[in-house]
């Protein structure tokens, strides 16, 4: 199957991205594996006339958006992501129309008719950065409040919060680190800013995907507990051989990041199905926000 693919992607021009959670064989398979954003800047750099996205949906709307002339490919286009499923545009017009005036800070983690309404994105790297670049005082973070929460605790700003969460990180407990923490005494706790705040009291490093296989590498440290979702145990071990690796907790598996197979690959290649299109009307100004945050990251 792998060998048909790589026949495939040269065929079509292709090149695949794979997010850090997707299963070993696609991550080995991929061109280039990352965090969601990362991926997408990379892809907008390729000569690539096709790019297929392993990840979820707003993943594949972020490539699109920043490489509109490129044909983005979803291989399962019922791979989503349940926090982005809770903002809509009408819901955040809503809360728009409740708040004064003030900027909205958005995750990259949702839709892109969302972002389209947003005036800044931001990555769980450098939301700090995006909020304390505002001069406004007062700024709307959608859609994930523990990530919002984590920034309020590192700005003097008002973060008003956007009840919304990653199930997958909000399953994750105190209790869950401290009982893998005994186990693991002399391990350093690495954890996701998605993770609710009483988790991330608990942790030594608090980063994104990409920053904990950076902060491995760079760490004396010979053993890491990774909170955040199992999947990110392989590229951290890949990085780093001679360091171990132990999940927070085994619970932590997103469904979603795991739906897409060498099967999916093959015919989503053969027939070019999945397309990910995002509408010019919303395209533009979803682009103007997530630009604006790269910008000020550079």
């Amino acid at each position: 199957m792998k060998e048909k693919i790589k026949g495939l992607l040269k065929r079509r021009n292709a090149i695949i991205l794979a997010h850090n959670y997707q299963p070993p064989e696609i991550q080995d398979l991929a061109d280039l594996c990352g965090d969601s954003l990362e991926l997408s800047i990379k892809a907008s750099l390729t000569d690539a006339e096709t790019i297929l996205f392993c990840g979820v949906t707003f993943m594949a709307e972020t490539a699109s958006i920043l490489c509109p002339e490129k044909t983005v490919l979803l291989p399962r286009r019922d791979a989503g992501c349940p926090m982005a499923d809770m903002v809509t545009p009408e819901q955040l017009k809503a809360k728009l129309g409740e708040l004064p005036s003030m900027p909205v800070v958005t995750y990259v983690n949702s839709s892109a008719s969302v972002k389209a309404m947003s005036t800044i994105c931001c990555t769980s790297a450098n939301a700090v950065q995006v909020v304390n670049s505002l001069k406004e005082e007062e700024i709307l973070m959608i859609p994930d409040r523990n990530l919002a929460q984590y920034t309020a605790s590192k700005t003097n700003k008002k973060i008003h919060l956007w009840d919304g969460f990653c199930p997958i990180h909000e399953n994750l407990t105190a209790e869950d680190v401290l009982k893998v923490k005994d186990k693991y005494p002399d391990a350093v706790f690495m954890a996701h800013p998605e993770c609710r705040p009483d988790v991330l009291e608990l942790a030594d490093a608090i980063t994104s995907t990409s920053g904990m296989i950076k902060y491995a590498k760079r760490s004396d440290r010979s053993s890491f507990i990774v909170g955040t979702e199992i999947g990110m145990i392989y590229p951290l071990k890949k990085a780093n051989p001679d360091k171990k690796f132990y999940p927070a907790s085994e619970n932590m598996l997103c469904p979603d990041m795991k739906k897409i197979t060498l099967e999916d690959i093959i015919k989503s290649l053969e027939t070019m199905e999945g397309e990910v299109k995002v509408p010019e009307q919303i395209r533009l100004p979803a682009l103007s926000a997530v630009q604006r945050m790269i910008d000020i990251s550079l």
